[in-house]
């Protein structure tokens, strides 16, 4: 019997030891003993501070505390942010208000300091809407900013479209804009990129594109949309291409309805404004980047208003 103790307490010891460094250098049994593990068990998901819905739009942020939603007056801009990553949480630089309540992130009828990443886009990197409303406060334009994001990464202009899986998220954001007293100031949209990939026609994106500005018509959005100059996006790694062809059936389509009237105006041309090194991965926007389409959203929003007012 004791032969039989100390022989099961000397296996025991080195499967002890066998196992440590099997752990510690990943060989055998180790790997294979883990793997088996999380295909019986299943593999637990790490604890995160973010929410996601069921087309990983971020919607959650244990770091964000509500606060009561700005009352809207003619100093006040209310920015529908829309399109794909460019507009949304994919920037390589984040920010946050440095004019506490007066620059918010309206989501899902609450409010929220505005600070990257905001609710209601897909991802949890930076984005250059909130330094774009800061810039509107310091330059005297605005006295508060209300940004209203809503931009899925990858996202096709097809999709935003009537009859798109996004057509219904925005009605509904708009609507809840609304139910929270707010009246849309400007449409922000900045995509391209995966028509341009699709090879998807000039004419096909025109069509889209108005049906989806049709559709915020429908449901009491007066306000301009600005349509940016966006089709670029490099690298296998991205959705896109080695190499970018400027003139291209995306850019035509965009600057032919910039032209077209509708309450459509030309953005900012993301395509000429940036070179290599303000995209972090030849397709999303830097931090050098962020400063100059910030720059550039400011320059567009305060012209046109020094026109409409000269009128």
């Amino acid at each position: 019997m004791r032969k039989t103790v100390t022989v099961s307490l000397a296996a025991l010891i080195a499967l002890y030891f066998v196992g440590g460094v099997s752990a510690r250098h990943e060989i055998f049994p180790w790997p294979q003993l883990s793997a088996l593990k999380k295909t019986v068990v299943g593999e637990k998901p790490a604890p995160s501070r973010y929410t996601f819905d069921d087309k990983e739009r971020l919607v959650g942020d244990e770091s964000k505390a509500a606060v009561p939603c700005p009352r809207q007056t003619d100093r006040t801009a209310v920015l529908l942010l829309l399109g794909q990553s460019n507009a949304a949480n994919d920037g390589g630089q984040r920010y946050r208000s440095e004019y506490g309540a007066r620059v918010v992130n309206a989501f899902d009828n609450r409010c929220f300091i505005a600070a990257s990443p905001l609710l209601g886009s897909t991802h949890t990197k930076g984005e250059y809407w909130t330094r774009l409303g800061n810039e509107l406060i310091a330059s005297g334009q605005n006295d508060s900013v209300i940004l209203a994001p809503l931009a899925y990464s990858g996202s096709d202009v097809a999709r935003w479209a009537a009859g798109g899986d996004l057509n219904p998220v925005l009605v509904d954001s708009v609507k809840k804009l609304q139910d929270s007293g707010y009246r849309v100031t400007s449409v922000l949209w900045v995509q391209g990129e995966a028509d341009f990939v699709l090879g998807t026609t000039a004419e096909a994106y025109q069509q889209r594109f108005m049906s989806m500005v049709e559709t915020l018509r429908q449901h009491g959005v007066e306000a301009p949309v600005y349509i940016s100059i966006a089709s670029k996006c490099l690298e296998p790694s991205n959705g896109g291409f080695k190499e970018h062809v400027s003139d291209n059936a995306i850019v035509q389509a965009q600057l032919a309805l910039s032209k077209s009237g509708h309450g459509i105006r030309e953005g900012a041309n993301t395509d000429a404004l940036l070179d290599g090194d303000d995209r972090y991965d030849d397709c999303h926007i830097g931090g050098t980047g962020a400063e100059k389409v910030s720059l550039a959203w400011l320059n567009r929003l305060r012209g046109d208003l020094h026109l409409e007012t000269s009128r």
